[in-house]
């Protein structure tokens, strides 16, 4: 197996404080910063970013934060008043100081829509921060014309599992990416990615960054006087949550740093 050229940069989906210390704590070169990760993960409180950037800003190793802007499940096509959100929470998550903010909006057809994109990325790019086009990507027809069009809007990263369920299986794809991209823009891997299989992923695809949300099931029994009682969806446990998993970000942390 072919050693990595430079070190192997890690970027954690977190969804709490809690995670954003873990992360910097352990290394991790950045955060990707949601809410609800369960759901795919939506925009995150400002209250949110603001906690996570403290704990960031107390590591050891610079960690930046990237914050997810996502108004709402179930697709990447939003009508007028979601873009509307989403245009205010980049407004004040720049303002809160964020490295970065993930987005994408898809046509009606699964397509980038370079309009929207555009104009939605253009408060960060004139403040210097990052724009990184989040998963959407792996629902787009045409994945290198879809990175040709990120390209030229002035995206600085993809997030993508070569548009299938895990990286792992995506990495044909990835690869393609990564040589067809030269450099223009960043090609970051994430989809089932694992201390286990990070060896492979990286020597199959030649990428140097890689996205991992490192997440364990925990409870929460304040609902117990009540069990007939929930408020989430029927497919989600109602006394369940995820977590950062410490010792998943470190064994993480120890494979990339063994390759």
């Amino acid at each position: 197996m072919s050693q990595p050229a430079q070190p192997i940069r890690l970027e954690l989906c977190v969804d709490s404080s809690w995670g954003a210390r873990v992360a910097a704590l352990a290394g991790a070169a950045r955060i990707e910063l949601n809410s609800a990760i369960e759901l795919g993960g939506l925009t995150p409180s400002i209250g949110l970013v603001e906690q996570a950037r403290k704990r960031c800003e107390c590591a050891a190793k610079p960690c930046e934060v990237i914050a997810m802007v996502r108004p709402r499940r179930g697709g990447f096509a939003y009508d007028i008043d979601w873009l509307n959100d989403m245009r205010q929470d980049i407004r004040r998550l720049i303002e809160a100081g964020v490295d970065g903010v993930a987005l994408g909006v898809l046509t009606r057809d699964g397509t980038v829509d370079a309009g929207l994109c555009a104009e939605l990325i253009e408060p960060a790019r004139a403040a210097g921060r990052q724009v990184i086009f989040h998963r959407a990507f792996d629902l787009t027809p045409d994945p290198i014309a879809a990175l040709d069009v990120l390209i030229e809007l002035g995206f600085d990263r993809v997030l993508t599992s070569g548009g299938r369920a895990t990286a792992m299986e995506g990495a044909g794809v990835i690869r393609s990416l990564i040589e067809h991209a030269e450099g223009r823009i960043e090609v970051l891997p994430g989809g089932g990615i694992r201390a286990h299989n990070v060896a492979e992923l990286v020597s199959l695809t030649g990428c140097t960054q890689v996205h991992a949300a490192l997440l364990h099931d925990r409870r929460d029994s304040s609902g117990k006087a009540n069990p007939t009682l929930g408020f989430d969806s029927a497919v989600l446990k109602p006394d369940r949550f995820n977590a950062t998993d410490s010792e998943m970000v470190e064994a993480m942390i120890a494979a990339i740093e063994a390759l």
